[in-house]
């Protein structure tokens, strides 16, 4: 009976071109490791940002700290900086995370289920539109420590944090109650218990967008939009907005934002008293074209394409053309791309707008069935 072969010992890496994806959060990371932080000349802000993750770590008892078990491989992690650009493009908060290196979790046995839905763009611009059309309030919160709020079922057990090992304990681990940044299923977590928690309080979700809610008493009527940690609250009525507002921030460590003006790189401006509502992302832009320079086809692709989503339907025609090429681009193909970029630089400061006409649902389709490959056209 031939045995079987060991496993390899190498530890997984991720690649090095991952760290173009994720382009909306990336944008603004300047340090990589702890000991960068500490050398950094904001350290003391970048300290500060530690030790209030460390402290909402310990208030949600997201770990127990226990003896090593034995034939237990714990997985690592590290602290991940960033500096939050506000809309007018100065830095408004110095965030640090603690994240848990998930590439080295073992289906199975660290995780089962990963999935885990986010508002859809097109949900978030008709609820918008309807906002505009009928005058609601657009209000915004975010959920501090998102992902902590999880639970995880497994057990799973990971190192203590570079430059918070606990004095006396260095020999101990960390065994987890609840979910951190990087694991895999730490998404899924916190999604499955925001949705218990906004049913509960009788808000009904939307069958065709799962971070939809929805809450009608008489004329009265609140939607929740959830995009990971913010939430949009878009509503008619101040109290239940307020009594909202009040339930939700004893559920969660939550951040009141205000009127929303600036949302996953896209800001909002309006004019309530023509019902006008426009959307615009020329910070965005300027900072993809910052990085356009020496980075892979399939990311520029990808960095138009998520503005397409948002505010730049016009140009989905190119970015569908240019798409196509992800594996076998050529020189026509990225010149191509360039010269989308190029027209996005050129109108950076347009704006989506929807106005106060008419309320009306249109669609449009090209049914061509691919019958030509070149031009796509029956």
């Amino acid at each position: 009976m031939t045995p079987l072969s060991k496993r390899s010992a190498r530890v997984p890496q991720p690649p090095e071109r991952y760290g173009f994806l994720g382009v909306i959060d990336q944008l603004d990371n300047d340090l990589k490791t702890y000991g960068e932080a500490m050398l950094d000349i904001d350290s003391g802000k970048w300290l500060e940002a530690m030790k209030f993750k460390m402290d909402s770590m310990s208030s949600n008892q997201v770990w127990t700290l226990v003896d090593w078990p034995m034939g237990v491989r714990p997985f690592r992690c590290k602290w991940v900086y960033k500096r939050k650009i506000g809309a007018d493009g100065e830095v408004t908060t110095f965030k640090a995370r603690l994240v848990a290196k998930g590439y080295t979790q073992r289906p199975g046995v660290d995780f089962e289920k990963t999935f885990s839905p986010v508002a859809m763009a097109k949900s978030i611009r008709i609820m918008l539109a309807i906002a505009a059309w009928y005058d609601y309030e657009i209000w915004q919160m975010d959920v501090k420590t998102t992902f902590l709020n999880g639970f995880v079922q497994e057990e799973i057990y990971r190192d203590q944090p570079e430059g918070f090992t606990v004095v006396g304990e260095e020999q101990k681990v960390c065994h987890l109650q609840r979910s951190i940044y990087g694991l895999k299923q730490a998404s899924q977590s916190w999604n499955i218990r925001f949705d218990e928690v906004i049913r509960g309080y009788d808000f009904v979700k939307n069958d065709f967008d799962p971070c939809v809610y929805k809450k009608v008493s008489g004329s009265s009527v609140l939607f929740p939009v959830l995009y990971v940690d913010n939430i949009l609250l878009i509503e008619n009525d101040i109290k239940m907005f307020g009594d909202t507002k009040a339930w939700l921030s004893t559920q969660f460590s939550m951040k009141d934002l205000g009127e929303a003006s600036h949302i996953l790189g896209i800001k909002i401006f309006r004019d309530r008293s023509k019902r006008i509502l426009g959307m615009t992302q020329n910070s965005y832009v300027e900072k993809v074209l910052k990085r356009m320079l020496d980075i892979p086809f399939a990311s520029a692709v990808g960095s138009i394409q998520y503005v397409v989503q948002c505010t730049r339907p016009a140009i989905a025609y190119a970015k569908s053309l240019t798409s196509r090429y992800q594996v076998c681009a050529g020189e026509a193909h990225r010149t191509a791309v360039k010269t989308i970029l190029k027209y996005l630089r050129r109108t950076k400061d347009v704006f989506l707008v929807y106005d106060g006409g008419e309320l009306i649902l249109e669609g449009f389709t090209d049914a061509s069935f691919q019958s030509d490959d070149d031009d796509a056209k029956s």
